[in-house]
């Protein structure tokens, strides 16, 4: 989030500033409508507000306006939009912005598919700690793709991701540790974050759990079964 953000103790306050034209009242009005939070929820209610924000050139505003031309919610689903409005606040240092124009542009919504803005806007996101844009950049680096292969980049952002609780960064991570991509060899580490991401119901994670403790069995009744051949 670029710049100082101001605080209000009531949905009163916020909603006196916002009727006086602080535009960060505004964007925190926007996602009280939004969001149903001491309000009814309402999503004409909650653009007017983002707009509002978004106009004075607010980040945090624009990005919601963005939220709300991709999802469709208070407006017509308009992708072109959203990428405008993510745009504007992308470039104002906002991550999560950044983040999301990154996909628009690795998906080819509303701008024409472009990877390698994709990367750069996730790149500028993830420096600025957003764990999803983080995980995604870390898939870019594993995979080779318009970046140079480097799988210890790839590890560096998937742990940023998964110390954040991103499931896929997780699984991934034990993923590296298991096949000592990026890292050396480590199979409890793998575990761990295996485990981690199994919790949160990452069905790669659960398979790779299964296999190992299936894998584990298997060769523990094998052992048995040896020293029962040998013993006399």
């Amino acid at each position: 989030m670029a710049g100082h953000r101001k605080t209000w103790q009531t949905l009163d306050e916020i909603r006196k500033a916002a009727a006086e034209g602080d535009a960060q009242a505004q964007s925190y009005l926007g996602v009280a409508y939004q969001n149903g939070q001491g309000v009814q929820q309402d999503y004409a209610e909650s653009v007017k507000w983002f707009r509002k924000s978004a106009d004075q050139n607010d980040p945090v505003g624009q990005c919601y306006l963005g939220f709300c031309f991709l999802s469709g919610h208070g407006v017509p689903q308009e992708a072109g939009e959203a990428a405008r409005w993510f745009r504007e606040a992308a470039e104002q240092g906002d991550p999560a912005a950044q983040f999301n124009l990154g996909l628009l542009y690795e998906t080819g919504q509303g701008v024409p598919q472009n990877y390698a803005e994709a990367v750069k806007w996730y790149h500028a996101a993830a420096e600025r700690g957003e764990p999803q844009a983080q995980f995604n950049l870390g898939v870019f680096y594993e995979q080779g793709h318009v970046v140079p292969q480097n799988f210890e980049e790839a590890v560096r952002w998937y742990r940023s991701a998964a110390e954040q609780e991103i499931a896929p960064a997780q699984c991934n991570l034990g993923l590296c540790y298991q096949t000592g991509r990026g890292v050396p060899e480590n199979m409890p580490e793998a575990m761990k974050w295996f485990i981690r991401a199994a919790r949160q119901g990452d069905k790669t994670a659960q398979h790779n759990l299964g296999v190992h403790y299936a894998t584990q069995e298997a060769a523990q009744q094998a052992a048995a079964e040896e020293a029962g051949e040998q013993s006399p």
